[in-house]
């Protein structure tokens, strides 16, 4: 209520009838500053502070954009960060050098390469995991399209949504559009890898050692599996980044339409 009755007050001082029957020189050419009360400084102060106060209401803000110009603005900047996206998952240690992403060994496994490591196998450990994030580093390009047609598809109903979300919403919206087709893409790529690494062969050599360890419980694994989902998740993190960049680093906003949109 309070903020309505300050756009009030301030839309009727700052009208031009207003403002020009206050200051107008009634009785000769006097210096401005001889005729102005506390009321009229107030006034002027008021009137510098207008735009502030429409920034705080909303007024003038995105709200006013179109449809067409949001979901124009929003679907290019998921097309820059889906290209940031693939471009950093998708090289060599994208993974394996991002310590947010790096796909380790999975927790239920964590005893087993505790205990591998005591006795000596550390560099064998170590090379499974290395292949575990070749293979996720050589699956992220197939994302891309998957990404493309995703954007594509985005009605303008969802571009508001996402506009006004959170930090994240888009990559959100990715999640829920996307998972199952970049689980399917994803796996072949992610198993020929892995062939050609030997990472399967890798795990079941360390499983084999592992159980010559006495008290050492060796749980199952689906390697395949684990690394499509861990490559997901690595991938989604790094597109949550760039999404959170856009939002709130204006020099991530590389185009007038991105500035438009988000800058507001």
């Amino acid at each position: 209520m309070k903020k309505l009755t300050l756009a009030i007050a301030a839309t009727v001082l700052l009208s031009p009838g207003v403002f020009a029957d206050r200051f107008a020189l009634k009785n000769g050419d006097r210096p401005v500053g001889d005729i102005l009360t506390s009321d009229d400084e107030a006034l002027i102060l008021t009137f510098a502070q207008s735009d502030e106060i429409t920034k705080r209401l909303g007024l003038g803000t995105r709200s006013a954009l179109s449809d067409s110009k949001i979901a124009s603005g929003l679907k290019e900047a998921l097309q820059v960060g889906a290209n940031n996206t693939v471009k950093l998952t998708g090289k060599r240690d994208g993974y394996f050098g991002n310590e947010a992403i790096k796909i380790l060994m999975p927790n239920n496994l964590r005893p087993v390469e505790k205990g591998l490591r005591a006795v000596g196998y550390g560099p064998k450990v170590d090379d499974f995991i290395l292949s575990m994030n070749r293979a996720a580093e050589a699956a992220a390009p197939a994302a891309k399209k998957i990404f493309v047609d995703a954007i594509l598809s985005m009605s303008f109903d969802d571009a508001r949504k996402i506009l006004s979300g959170g930090d994240t919403a888009a990559t959100d919206y990715f999640k829920n559009k996307t998972s199952t087709q970049l689980t399917a893409a994803f796996r072949p790529v992610v198993e020929k890898t892995m062939n050609e690494n030997s990472v399967t062969q890798q795990y079941n050599a360390l499983l084999g050692q592992a159980q010559s360890i006495p008290f050492l419980k060796s749980p199952s694994l689906d390697v395949t599996q684990y690394v499509v989902s861990k490559a997901l998740d690595g991938l989604f993190y790094t597109l949550g980044q760039e999404e959170k960049k856009i939002r709130k680093d204006p020099v991530a906003r590389t185009t007038s339409l991105l500035k438009e949109v988000f800058g507001k």
